[in-house]
């Protein structure tokens, strides 16, 4: 089959590579029709590299439908219609049964001490072949897999794999007051989405800050009030109280992680990092390693006394310097995690009708054949030509 495999810093490629198998009897082969391009498969284009080996298979936004069952598997046939979440859960263990589906007992990646088994994301995460390809291989057919009907074109459903769970648990854990405030940081795909989830549940105002243009009039179209803080030369937390009775939102969304602007001198680490070795680069990044963390220290600055931040967009830094003082001063609830994607799907369903209240219909703004995947990464990460949201169709 054709899939798109990491090559390099800053190098992918679309390659032929062995089909997947049937390993286990609640095994399940989904032939992917549609895939999502991630602003976090970005960190494995730019810095976490050290973790990846030439030919990985990359992507987990996929959905598509049912080739081949294994013996044991009785909620889906071949021929459904499914979306594939993008952490692997079993269902079953203590943990899944907290709702809690990204620590997943079973799938936990012991050697590295980090939680559920990702689809398509590194070392760090169970190193486990991505979607950006023709064929899936699905583990746990009878709970992982989530039938969608039959209809609708992809777009409608493919944002459930990753995109819509993970704006959704942003807003719920920022736990926005009825008729109260939210920043939101960064309008990338899950920014967006969160901002439109705020909104439909319910928040009086809904603040979206990004620099770029495009992503700013996408999300002002939906009813977000958008600002850009860089280079206008007023105060960013003044701009913000002055629209927030002085005090600052209730909440703050920090949907930008890792690939923050600012901070070179991280920048500068990642950089030399993903040079190295790997066997020398891989414990450097899990001892010492730095984020370029201006969206967290904005989120913390901008917040209300005694408002809630809620971290989505991705960090990996295990030695990254936090403001405990002012967290603890200004008495903070900081929330955060991979999307429990299984704990969300009942609530987020409901949603994805005919009357499209998250306008799911039209919210991808590129749709390109997998041939096109280096293409579209290299696009992506530079912000050009309005792309905020790619899919890939194989």
């Amino acid at each position: 089959m054709r899939a798109v495999t990491w090559q390099g810093r800053r190098k992918v490629s679309v390659e032929t590579v062995p089909d997947p198998e049937m390993r286990e009897p609640t095994d399940v082969i989904v032939r992917i029709t549609t895939s999502g391009l991630c602003g976090s498969d970005l960190h494995l284009y730019e810095v976490l590299g050290p973790f990846l080996d030439p030919g990985d298979v990359l992507g987990h936004e996929p959905m598509g439908v049912v080739e081949e069952v294994g013996p044991e598997v009785r909620r889906i046939s071949p021929g459904d219609r499914v979306v594939v979440p993008f952490n692997i859960s079993c269902g079953t263990c203590a943990m899944c049964g907290r709702g809690l589906h990204s620590q997943c007992e079973t799938t936990q990646v012991h050697d590295y001490g980090t939680g559920a088994s990702l689809f398509g994301y590194t070392k760090l995460y169970g190193q486990v072949p991505g979607g950006q390809a023709e064929y899936l291989r699905v583990p746990f057919g009878d709970v992982l897999p989530v039938p969608v009907p039959e209809g609708p074109a992809d777009d409608r459903f493919v944002y459930l794999s990753d995109v819509l769970p993970t704006a959704w648990q942003a807003v719920e854990y920022a736990d926005v007051p009825p008729g109260g405030s939210l920043a939101v940081l960064g309008l990338g795909p899950i920014g967006d989405m969160a901002a439109r989830i705020a909104l439909l549940r319910g928040a009086d105002l809904v603040l979206g800050i990004d620099p770029v243009p495009e992503r700013r009039a996408r999300a002002a179209a939906r009813g977000v009030r958008t600002l850009d803080l860089s280079g206008d030369g007023r105060d960013p937390l003044e701009r913000v109280r002055d629209l927030t009775d002085g005090r600052g939102p209730d909440a703050v969304i920090d949907a930008v992680g890792m690939e923050a602007h600012g901070a070179p001198l991280a920048r500068g680490l990642h950089s030399i990092v993903a040079y190295l070795p790997d066997a020398a680069a891989r414990p450097l990044m899990r001892r010492f390693g730095v984020d370029r963390l201006s969206a967290l220290h904005l989120a913390v600055e901008l917040v209300r006394r005694g408002g809630t931040v809620s971290l989505a967009g991705v960090y990996g830094g295990a030695a990254d310097p936090m403001p405990l003082f002012e967290m603890f001063d200004k008495q903070l609830t900081l929330r955060m995690g991979q999307a429990n994607v299984l704990r969300w799907v009942d609530r987020l369903l409901p949603l994805l009708t005919d009357e499209d209240p998250l306008g799911v219909d039209d919210f991808a703004t590129h749709r390109l054949p997998l041939a096109e995947a280096p293409e579209a990464y290299e696009m992506f990460q530079a912000k050009r030509d309005g792309a905020v949201k790619i899919l890939f169709k194989p």
